[in-house]
Formats: structure tokens, C-alpha cells, sequence
């Protein structure tokens, strides 16, 4: 060992000796924080679908590929950091000696033609990384950047680190090269080659190439050390735990999507029979009150802006991006975490835990991030501002693009059950759905009286639950189904259809109430559960003495459909629940339905985000319109799951929009640049809201948005009226 190899091995060991202690501290602090948080024993379930979803999701990429060339970059990095991470330790026994190798396979053919690869590949995906970041940097002209609120020198560092250890990897070889110290053939490693070809015959390069690669190395260790928030660096590594314990890992796409976390206190769901606001949490009023799973999220987000760059909110001019909302969580927490582990924090009444003397050594600026409220505004010193709070439409597109599987619509919903059940604290417009729900069954207060309504003029008899027994499917009408004037079109069309295919079905008419849904979006989990234990019963009823597969229901709302399907067995409800589209697709392809006259004049689809993305049925209602039209279905630029939503969702329906670009207005934009004349959809509030952005476009007269029942309608029975101009729907 000569002079330079004594002084690059000196500082080799100098520098990771304080890079490990920094990150053995760095990793407990975020442990600790973590540990913070309420329990989830549900998170530990069905390991063994666990592990394979996370290997799946990381190994595959399955959610960043979707993403196209970038998601091909990031594998390429992914791979090279994990891959040729042998390279970094190999440079250790490099630093010692100028022809040091890795033990055992560090003189593998094979392992250098692999390194080879893999470090040209991550070159380029590096590279093409840098790229994307520049091109979309937030203070570049035009438009608004999946990176506004990013810390962007973070993003430039780790790129930069990542870009220099390949360099120098390819370095290190070039030197082994140039001094015939390196044991790999040309063919195997042809760009070592060509870069010692130009690397002049220093014996010491090697050590000092490998030396200044380990510097790097672990300099990138301590920044991000130091920095414990930095997502950016740290999603490498918690990125695996975040995934494995995702809520549903048995799901094809966000496991946060479809049904909502049941409100629960100490890991226990919630029994409002027994509850008590004083000894049980109701929903999330402190950070440290979201489980540990909510605080993983938090600390795992690599601000990448996938989720921002699909929220309907944030694309809107409205001050919600996801992306945003969980920065400023995880800052807080971290913020206040030495005061909550110096025993610091509020009982469920209010009453500081800690006593004088535990907190008499904290920072202040701890102390004062103790007491910012979670939600307020800025002059309040707010986390989180209201407006951010209830801009969420809970469409999912952030859940759906998360690389790394962060439960958004979860946490906005617990922050809101809050909000609505202690505080009262709600957009006032929103107290009159409230209010109708809970007195009159449904959201607009229409008499219950009145649900079977949409029977009336009906040239065949509609049978009820009591009054026939060998119904094949309950037929879920749902509240808008029932009461709002363009949706009972709807509720009518797939009526007519059932009846035309020979389909046995039954409604429970004025025994259906209200599924739920808008309550529990909106956070009154309380009306929620009384809502929905009346309509479980109700089901049980009708259903008795059937098992789940012959409990069938159709719904044409995808909300109903969804909470149905999905939440209902929450609460001792187990049925099989298809969406309407769904069963006109089968009634069609098994020949019960048959169309026989084209729908033509250009027809586009809306994907409603409750029937999509959240329970993935994207294929049925393009079958239908398919069987239906004549020509193609032409699509949005956004569509499937990636669709862009109405507005309407997370009970948004009942509350004004006023910040910004109406969102419903930015999709029915979207949809008459298709230039088709009918717009489809399935959903009663997607057709509401973009019916209603169709008239505020002054288009009423050359766009007609109707539901995909309609449409099968017209072309199976052409002579059928169809009732004429959209009217206005009851109470709005």
C-alpha cells in the first residue's frame, strides 16, 4: 500500500464513519416519529400478498411505467442504484489497492458485462431524468408545473450524486484499463474500454477515482441525514415498507381507492352506539392522530407531482395539490416531534399531557409548532387551510398515480371527520344536504313518498321487494335515480331495458333510503352509519335466506355502487353489486339485447372517477356504446384512468365552487374539442355537472349529454321517446 492508497483509505473510512452515524440517527429519529402515530393492525395482514405487491410494484414499476419514457428512466436508475451499489463497496477495496476487486464475484465475466449495462443504462436514465426535471421546472413559461412546491435543489442534488457515482464508476474501470489491471474482455465492457483508452497510465487513479466515488457516496448519505424530510432521497428506502403496507395490497391499482378507512380510535373501528368524544378519537384534529401508516405516507413522498398533475383541483386554480397537502403534514410533523417525544401533546379534551418540566427544555420553535391548529387559515397559522380541505373532490387521481401508494383521499377524509363531527366546521351549504339526509332520507329533501315516482307513464309493471320473491337483481335506484328530473331518464332507460332482456329485477321503492355516500365524503361518518345500518337491514331483509352470490344488486349511480359494493360490508353487508353498464354489457354480448339502429353523430365517454378509477370498470360502458353507435368511440385526451372528474364528487355536488376555473367547465371543455355531439356518460352526478357546463357553454342545443342507458336505449328501441330537453334537477 503506497502513500496515495493510505490517504484516499484514511478518508474512505473518515467520511463513512460519520456518514453511518449520521444515518443510524437519522433512521431512529424517523422511527421514533413514525411510531407516533395512532395503531393500524389491519397493516399487518396477509403478508405474503404483502411482500408480493411490493415486489410487483418496485421490481415492476407497474405504476411508473405508466408514465412512459419516464418510468423507463427511473427503472434504469432504480436498478443501477440498487445493482451498483456492489460498485460503491467494491471501491473500498479499490482505495487500498490499485488492482482491488470485489470478493468472490467481483471477477466474474459476467458480473462486468452486468455492470456494464446497467451503468450505461442508468447513465442514460439519469440523464433523461435531468432532462424532464429542466423542461418542467416550475419557472419555466406556460402553464403550471408537476414540480411548483417541490424542493427543486433537493431533486438537483440527488440527480447530480446519482450522475457523478456512475461517471466514476465507469472512471475507476477506465484507469484498471489504462494501467492492464482490468480483468473483463472488451466485448464485455466495451465503454470501460473506450474510456480507458483515453485515461493516461496513472497507477494511482484507481484509488483516487474510487476514493472521490466513496465521497460522493456517502457526502449524499449525510445531506440527506441532515435533512429527514428529504422525500426526494428517502423514498428509495421507504418506499418498500410504504407499499408493503398498503391498506388493500390485493388491489390492481391504489389500495386507498374504492371504500374509505373506517373512522376508527386506537386502531379500533369506531362504534357510535358506544363512543364518546372525550375517551374516543373522532377523526384527525392533531398530526400525531393519523396512524403511523399516515405519518409512513407522509415521510415517504418524493414530491414527485404525478398526484398534483392529475388533481382536478389544483388544475382548476384551486389552492389543493396532494402533492402540497402531504409536504406541509410531513414538515409539521417532523416540526413538532420533539415536543410529542418529550411527552408533549393535547388529551381528546383539549388538556396539555406534558408537564412543565418535561417541556422546559424544548426549542421554541418547537413549542410553537405545537400549537399551530391543523386546519386553519394563514392568519391562524394553519397546516392546512380550509379552502385546501374542501377543494377535494375524493376522485382518486392522486391515490391512482402515486408511485409509492400514499393513501391521500384517507387522510383528507379523517381530517374532515373532524371538522364536520367536533367542530361543526363545514361549507354552510353543505349543512342543508346534511340536514336532508338526516330528516328526509335523501340529499335534495325530496318527500320519500315520491321515490317511486319515476315509475309513473311506463308501459309494464315495475315489481317491489315484498310483493315478488324470485327477482334475480334488486334494482338500486338511488336517490338521485329517484328525484332528479335527468337522471330519472336514466333510472327509466335501464328499466326498460331489464324489462326488454327478460330480467327479473325488483325495487325496494320508498324502502330505500339514501346510501350514504355524500356524508361520508364529506366526513359525517355519524349520518353515514345511520344512513347506511337502516339500508343494511332493508338488504338483509330482501335478501334473507340467500347466500352473497345470488344477493345481487344494480346500481346506476357509481357512489351507491361503490359504497354498496364496497363499504357496506363494513357493516355486516355482503352483496354482489354491478353497476348498470355492466349488465347491459352481458344483456348485450349473451344476445338479450340486441341493437338495431345506430346512435351516430359522434359520441365521446366520460369515465366517472367512482366507477373507474376507484373500482376499475372502464371496458363495459365503452362496450356498450360500441354495440350502440355507429363509427368509433372517439375519446378524451384524459380518459380511463386517467379521466378527468365532474366536480361533483366527495360531496362537492352540494357545495359552491368559488375559487377558480369551474372544474366541470375544464371537462366539457375537453369533451366538445372531441367534436362529437353526444357526450355519454354513467353517472347521475356526472351528468348533472356537465350538462349543466354544456348549457353554461351556451352548447346545450349542438352537445347532448345523456347516460349510456340512453344511448343502448335509442338504438334497441328506436321508436322509444325520449322525453325531450334535459330539465333542471330538483332543488338546483
Amino acid at each position: 500500500m503506497g502513500s496515495v492508497q493510505i490517504v484516499t483509505t484514511i478518508l474512505a473510512a473518515a467520511i463513512t464513519a460519520v456518514a453511518v452515524w449520521l444515518a443510524v440517527r437519522a433512521v431512529l429519529k424517523m422511527v421514533a416519529v413514525i411510531r407516533l402515530g395512532q395503531p393500524a393492525p389491519e397493516r399487518f395482514t396477509d403478508k405474503v400478498a404483502r411482500a408480493r405487491t411490493m415486489l410487483v410494484e418496485t421490481a415492476g414499476h407497474t405504476r411508473m411505467l405508466k408514465w412512459g419514457v419516464v418510468g423507463a428512466a427511473h427503472w434504469f436508475v432504480m436498478v443501477g442504484f440498487v445493482v451498483l451499489s456492489l460498485l460503491v463497496l467494491e471501491a473500498y477495496f479499490e482505495v487500498a489497492t490499485t488492482d482491488g476487486g470485489l470478493p468472490i464475484i467481483g471477477h466474474w465475466t459476467i458480473f462486468g458485462l452486468v455492470t456494464e449495462i446497467i451503468g450505461v443504462l442508468g447513465l442514460v436514465g439519469i440523464l433523461v431524468l435531468m432532462a424532464i426535471r429542466l423542461r418542467n421546472r416550475p419557472t419555466r413559461p406556460g402553464g403550471r408545473s408537476r414540480f411548483t412546491g417541490s424542493t427543486m435543489w433537493q431533486g438537483y442534488f440527488v440527480e447530480w450524486i446519482v450522475l457523478l457515482v456512475l461517471i466514476f464508476g465507469f472512471v475507476i474501470r477506465g484507469f484498471k484499463v489504462a494501467t492492464d489491471h482490468f480483468e473483463f474482455p472488451f466485448w464485455a465492457t466495451p465503454v470501460s474500454h473506450a474510456v480507458g483508452a483515453v485515461l493516461p497510465d496513472w497507477a494511482d487513479g484507481v484509488s483516487v477515482a474510487a476514493a472521490i466515488k466513496i465521497i460522493i457516496s456517502m457526502t449524499w448519505l449525510i445531506v440527506i441525514s441532515l435533512n429527514v424530510t428529504m422525500g426526494v432521497a428517502w423514498h428509495r428506502f421507504l418506499a418498500f415498507p410504504n407499499i408493503f403496507f398498503k391498506r388493500e395490497p390485493a388491489k390492481p391499482a391504489g389500495s386507498g381507492l374504492g371504500a374509505l378507512r373506517p373512522m376508527t380510535s386506537q386502531g379500533k373501528p369506531l362504534d357510535f352506539e358506544e363512543a364518546d368524544p372525550e375517551k374516543d378519537q373522532f377523526g384527525v384534529a392533531h398530526v400525531e392522530q393519523f396512524s403511523w401508516k399516515g405519518l409512513l405516507d407522509f415521510s415517504t413522498c418524493t414530491e414527485c407531482g404525478r398526484c398534483q398533475s392529475q388533481c382536478p383541483a389544483w388544475n382548476t386554480g384551486k389552492p389543493l395539490s396532494p402533492k402540497l397537502l402531504v409536504l406541509s403534514l410531513r414538515d409539521h410533523a417532523y416540526a413538532k416531534a420533539p415536543y410529542l417525544l418529550a411527552g408533549g401533546g393535547k388529551d381528546l379534551t383539549g388538556e396539555e399531557k406534558a408537564t412543565q418540566a418535561q417541556l422546559a427544555h424544548l426549542d421554541v420553535l418547537a413549542l410553537a409548532e405545537a400549537d399551530k391548529p391543523l386546519i386553519g387559515t394563514a392568519e391562524e397559522g394553519g397546516v392546512i387551510d380550509p379552502d385546501v380541505l374542501w377543494s377535494c373532490t375524493t376522485c382518486g387521481a392522486c391515490v391512482e398515480q402515486c408511485p409509492v401508494d400514499i393513501e391521500h383521499v384517507d387522510h383528507i377524509v379523517d381530517m374532515r371527520r373532524y371538522q364536520v363531527l367536533i367542530e361543526s366546521s363545514f361549507p354552510s351549504e353543505a349543512g342543508v344536504m346534511l340536514r336532508n339526509l338526516e330528516n328526509k332520507g335523501n340529499p335534495w329533501g325530496a318527500p320519500q313518498n315520491t321515490r317511486e315516482d319515476w315509475t309513473k307513464g311506463l308501459d309494464f309493471e315495475v315489481p317491489r321487494v315484498g310483493e315478488v320473491d324470485d327477482f334475480e337483481y334488486l334494482f338500486w335506484v338511488g336517490c338521485a335515480g329517484a328525484f332528479e328530473d335527468r337522471a330519472k331518464k336514466t333510472t327509466r332507460a335501464v328499466a326498460t331495458l331489464l324489462n326488454e332482456a327478460g330480467v327479473k329485477f325488483a325495487i325496494l321503492g320508498e324502502g330505500e333510503t339514501c346510501s350514504g355516500d355524500p356524508a361520508r365524503r364529506i366526513g359525517n361518518e355519524f349520518v353515514f352509519q345511520m344512513l347506511a345500518q337502516q339500508n343494511v337491514e332493508t338488504l338483509n331483509e330482501a335478501f334473507e335466506g340467500r347466500d352473497k352470490a345470488k344477493r345481487k344488486i344494480v346500481a346506476t349511480c357509481p357512489h351507491c355502487f361503490n359504497t354498496l359494493g364496497n363499504e357496506y360490508g363494513q357493516l355486516g353487508g355482503e352483496f354482489e353489486v354491478v353497476h348498470h353498464t355492466q349488465l347491459l354489457a352481458h344483456l348485450v354480448a349473451t344476445g338479450k339485447l340486441t341493437p338495431v339502429q345506430p346512435v351516430d353523430g359522434g359520441v365521446t365517454y366520460h369515465d366517472p372517477c367512482y366507477l373507474g378509477r376507484h373500482n376499475r370498470i372502464f371496458a363495459a360502458p365503452r362496450e356498450v356504446l360500441g354495440d350502440a353507435i355507429a363509427g368509433d368511440l372517439t375519446e378524451m385526451p384524459r380518459n380511463s384512468e386517467r379521466s378527468f372528474c365532474c366536480g361533483a364528487g366527495g360531496a362537492r355536488m352540494w357545495m359552491e365552487e368559488k375559487i377558480g376555473k369551474r372544474i366541470n367547465v375544464d371537462r366539457v371543455e375537453e369533451a366538445m374539442a372531441t367534436g362529437a355531439k353526444t357526450v355519454a356518460v354513467g353517472c347521475p352526478f356526472c351528468s348533472t355537472m356537465l350538462n349543466d357546463g354544456v348549457n353554461g357553454k351556451g352548447a346545450g342545443e349542438q352537445v347532448e349529454v345523456i347516460d349510456v342507458a340512453s344511448v343502448l336505449l335509442r338504438s334497441v328501441k328506436p321508436e322509444q321517446p325520449q322525453g325531450g330537453k334535459e330539465t333542471a334537477p330538483i332543488g338546483g
